[in-house]
This record gives structure tokens, C-alpha cells and sequence, in this order.
């Protein structure tokens, strides 16, 4: 059987330390390279060509993972790529997927899960759980918010805990036009409060 040549992106080189090791003396996998950053990453595909690419959704500064997907799967040879992290927000999920990921692992599984998902990965197969496929499923059903510009400006600057007097002085608009605006957010992210509209956007990815 021949080794799937695998790519590990992650700006902590514990954690890619801790990866390699896991695949130490086996003949299916075959680690050919890391990546600290999404930039790398995609530099580093173009001239090892792995059949798999495992990154993680938070980089640091620069192209996040979803970012990195996308550029990666646009590549003259695109490797499939699978992303591992700690984070199942359903949002990110679903941007991974959309982004052209093979997958999405969380951290905590099981060494002999990852490798199982390169192999399927490889061989051009989704590796999601069924618990992640219907979560994506039913978000994909669920009508998308969308907001105006403005609305999103407003809603960055709620975020950041400014009066509505501060938001209407940054945005150079009346504190009636921010009120206006903020009716409009609530009603969209159906929210009743300020704290409510932000987590709102947090779950949905809008923050």
C-alpha cells in the first residue's frame, strides 16, 4: 500500500511535533512537510504536492484556515485537505466545507481517526461525522442573515461595547439613525438585546 503524503499547517510547533509522532512507524502515512502559517502552506503544496493537507482553523496572523483551504483546493494539483482543530462552531464548519475541505476533525479524537480520515481524504471522500454532516445539513437549510454594510459596522462597533452615541460619533450618523439600524439588526439576528444581537452573530459566523 502506498503512503499518503501528508502536509501538517499549524502555528504552534507542539502541536505539529505532537502530529508527526502519531504517525511515527506507520507505512500508510507519510509526513512530508509543516507549515506554520496558511501562506506557507500553500507554498510548500506547490512544490511537495501532498495528497493531504491537515490544518488547523486558527493561524494566527494572516490567512486563517478556511482562508488557506480555498487557496489550497484552487492549486493546479489540489491536495484534499482535512481541518483539525478545537473548535466546532457551526459556522466554521460549514465555511470549511464550502471553503472545498475534505473534512473537519476536532483535536480530541483518536489518533487512529485522523489517519483513517487521510486515507479517505485521499481517495477523494468526505470525512465528516454524522453528527457534523447533519448540523451542516440543517444550517445549510436555515436561512442566511444577511445584513447591509452599514448594519455590520454597527454591529462590529456594538460588539466592542460602544454606546450608541459612540457608534453614531465614529460613524458620523445620529443617534437616531444608529437606533434605526440597530431595530433593523435585532430584528434580523432575532434578538432582543444588545448582548443577544452579538452572540446571535458569533453562532451564525456574521463575528
Amino acid at each position: 500500500m502506498t503512503a499518503d503524503r501528508v502536509l501538517l499547517v499549524d502555528d504552534h510547533p507542539i502541536v505539529r511535533a505532537g502530529l508527526r509522532s502519531l504517525f511515527v512507524g506507520r507505512t500508510d502515512v507519510e509526513v512530508v512537510g509543516e507549515a506554520a502559517t496558511g501562506e506557507e502552506a500553500v507554498a510548500l503544496s506547490q512544490h511537495l504536492h501532498p495528497d493531504v493537507v491537515l490544518c488547523d482553523l486558527r493561524l494566527g496572523e494572516g490567512m486563517d484556515g478556511i482562508q488557506t483551504t480555498a487557496a489550497l483546493r484552487a492549486l493546479d494539483q489540489p491536495p484534499a485537505v482535512i481541518i483539525l482543530t478545537t473548535f466546532d462552531r457551526d459556522a466554521e464548519i460549514l465555511g470549511a466545507i464550502e471553503a472545498g475541505a475534505a473534512g473537519y476533525l476536532l483535536k480530541d479524537v483518536e489518533p487512529e481517526t485522523i489517519a483513517a480520515a487521510i486515507r479517505r481524504a485521499a481517495t477523494g471522500h468526505t470525512v465528516l461525522s454524522s453528527e457534523l454532516t447533519a448540523r451542516v445539513v440543517e444550517v445549510m437549510r436555515a436561512p442566511r442573515v444577511k445584513l447591509t454594510e452599514r448594519e455590520l459596522e454597527v454591529l462590529r462597533l456594538l460588539d466592542t461595547g460602544a454606546s450608541n452615541r459612540e457608534i453614531a460619533k465614529t460613524l458620523f450618523v445620529t443617534e437616531a439613525t444608529v437606533k434605526t439600524h440597530l431595530v433593523h439588526v435585532f430584528d434580523k439576528l432575532g434578538a432582543d438585546s444588545r448582548s443577544r444581537a452579538v452572540a446571535a452573530a458569533r453562532e451564525s459566523g456574521i463575528l
